[in-house]
């Protein structure tokens, strides 16, 4: 019910839960409905329970408009018609609205958003920020992971209900270790992915009810996977029912005509308004409260440190404080919450903790990594000599932040290519065999892992919201060897504390060959200080070599995976007895291939299969 110094606190954007003032609230044997429209002339309810007809709200002091009414609960379909001194009025859907019709229509369904009994709380009792456990993201566009065959439009798409059936199982099998969806929060528009919202408190009705999103998410947590969302606090969408001129005047937006507009057509937030600043912490608050996600993804971050996302231009001061003021309050509240950063374009200290004068993040997306290193993998083998510090350079600003190394929706759309036909190849053996490499180097290099759906499968096709993943193409073979790569590679990612447990620690990490520019050839040595170490050999050449790796001690060596293997689609050039000569390791490397090496006791040396009497 009505709460006069939170409201204040609201007003004054230092509330970090505005969703349990306003919105429609089942209670006491009725609904409370609250909305804020300071600068509205008169607010009125609309809802299907009166036809429609007009239900007079009262304002208080800040401008909240708000009313109770007996005898209704959940699932009533309502809107807010809005007066402007100016005389016009206007329908809205409720900002804080917890679900919401179907497009096209734009009404707010009242939802009792407290009635699940969550299952989860032994994955709640030890979850945390991953920094020394492995953290390997599948990202997933709800609509095109899968579509049901025959079905057409909305019809085709997987409810949340069905998803924790197919969604789950696959990723846990295929090794990773937490799902990110693309924006959930209602939209109104397919083709904006979900980045241009009319929802801040409210999962798309596209999928289904609320509280089967829970039970997808509780259903991750059964199965010990992390849900991170990736969440819009720049911009949203331009259409007449959301947040856009709400109140009759620029509630959320800038007064300043030149700053409403963002550069992808939409309206951006104002942050230089305090209540702002409740309105989406307390959404970011919600999502973590009401949801159990265990990350959340900050959209183009760059765009709340600078005004045109530059880093030429002076900072926006305001949203450099929205930034800290949230992650520090946030923090407090979720010490165990993934807070994840967009590439803040070469901000500095975006990963240190707002105390030591940074934004407070516990991760960023290295976009320097991901557009350097698709380069290199696009660029004929002839020349990959003259640009081989495009895999080397991301360590030598490391120590700079934390970083994730996202081969995200961003890379592979857009008028942009699928990864797997980004990579330079004569023949299809080449290509596949280079990408083997490629996600090789990507899982075996210091940082955070994440990858875009259908990377997996190397889809041809750039990622695009109308059409589904092709997994008609796990029926060829190299697409199902690459595939069994893939799972492969997680699965030793998830067993090794060596690829995960020391990621930001500079030690952990040694270059054995950083210059073989000339044969393409990059080694480089993992540590965990506690296992055995692993050795790390890349040859993106098309030629095969006999290599001599510097191991610096003696002992005996198996292969604990080998992007060749036949198994995975290669050639089968194999080392078997491997063992230092002077601290050296003689070792094939076949063309355009990934060696991942371990020490081992002598008895347990690879040797050829045919000797094999196990």
């Amino acid at each position: 019910m009505y709460d006069h110094n939170r409201i204040k606190n609201h007003v004054n954007g230092v509330e970090s839960s505005s969703y349990e003032l306003f919105g429609a609230h089942v209670e006491n044997g009725g609904v409370y409905f609250s909305v804020y429209a300071p600068a509205a002339q008169k607010v009125a309810l609309c809802a299907d329970f009166s036809n429609y007809e007009e239900v007079t709200m009262r304002r208080d002091q800040f401008g909240a408009w708000s009313t109770f009414i007996e005898g209704i609960g959940e699932g009533v379909h309502y809107k807010y018609k809005v007066y402007s001194e100016n005389g016009s009025c206007v329908e809205k859907s409720d900002p804080f609205a917890f679900y919401t019709e179907k497009r096209p229509s734009v009404g707010s369904i009242v939802y009792d958003i407290n009635n699940y009994g969550w299952r989860d709380g032994e994955w709640l009792s030890r979850r945390d920020k991953n920094y020394n456990k492995p953290l390997n993201i599948y990202e997933v566009h709800l609509g095109t992971w899968k579509v049901k065959d025959g079905k057409d439009g909305d019809e085709s798409y997987y409810r949340y209900e069905e998803l924790k059936n197919e969604l789950v199982p696959y990723v846990r099998e295929m090794g990773y270790t937490h799902i990110e969806f693309m924006p959930l929060c209602e939209y109104p528009f397919d083709g904006s992915w979900g980045y241009q919202g009319t929802g801040y408190y409210a999962p798309t009705s596209r999928y289904g009810e609320p509280r089967y999103l829970m039970d997808l998410i509780d259903t991750c947590h059964l199965n010990n996977i992390g849900v991170i969302l990736d969440f819009v606090p720049v911009h949203y969408a331009t259409d007449e029912n959301g947040l856009a001129y709400f109140d009759g005047g620029c509630l959320y937006e800038s007064d300043v005509p030149q700053m409403r507009e963002s550069e992808w057509g939409s309206t951006r937030f104002d942050y230089s308004k305090p209540h702002v600043h409740s309105f989406v912490r307390s959404a970011v608050n919600f999502w973590i409260n009401q949801y159990h996600f265990d990350g959340i993804r900050f959209d183009a971050v760059g765009y709340l440190i600078f005004p045109d996302g530059s880093p030429n231009s002076p900072e926006y001061d305001c949203g450099v404080w929205f930034i800290k003021n949230t992650l520090f309050t946030l923090n407090a509240y979720h010490p165990d919450v993934m807070f994840i950063a967009e590439d803040a374009t070469c901000h500095i200290k975006d990963t240190a903790p707002v105390v030591y004068g940074g934004l407070g993040f516990d991760y960023m997306w290295n976009f320097g990594w991901s557009s350097e290193s698709l380069r290199y993998i696009a660029s004929p083998y002839s020349v990959r000599s003259q640009n081989h510090e495009m895999m080397t350079y991301p360590m030598y600003y490391f120590n700079q932040g934390l970083f994730l190394l996202a081969l995200s929706h961003d890379d592979v759309s857009n008028n942009k290519s699928s990864v797997m036909t980004n990579v330079y190849g004569k023949t299809q053996e080449e290509k596949f065999a280079d990408l083997r490499t490629y996600y090789t180097y990507q899982m075996t290099h210091p940082g955070k892992k994440m990858n875009f759906m259908g990377n997996e499968l190397a889809e041809y096709m750039a990622w695009s919201n109308t059409q589904p993943l092709g997994w008609n193409l796990l029926t060829y073979p190299n697409h199902d060897s690459f595939h069994e790569y893939i799972r492969a590679l997680n699965k030793l990612y998830l067993s090794e504390p060596a690829l995960y447990s020391q990621d930001y620690n500079l030690q952990a990490f040694t270059w054995i060959d950083l210059q073989n520019s000339q044969n393409n050839i990059y080694a480089y040595r993992r540590d965990d200080f506690v296992d055995a170490p692993l050795f790390v050999v890349l040859n993106f050449s098309p030629n095969e070599h006999e290599y001599w790796l510097e191991i610096g001690f003696d002992s005996s060596f198996r292969e604990v995976l080998n992007s060749d293997a036949d198994i995975y689609g290669g050639s089968n050039i194999r080392n078997y007895r491997l063992s230092t000569q002077n601290g050296y390791l003689q070792l094939k490397l076949a063309p355009l291939s990934a060696l991942i090496l371990k020490p081992c006791e002598e008895d347990e040396v690879d040797v050829p299969p045919e000797e094999n009497t196990q």
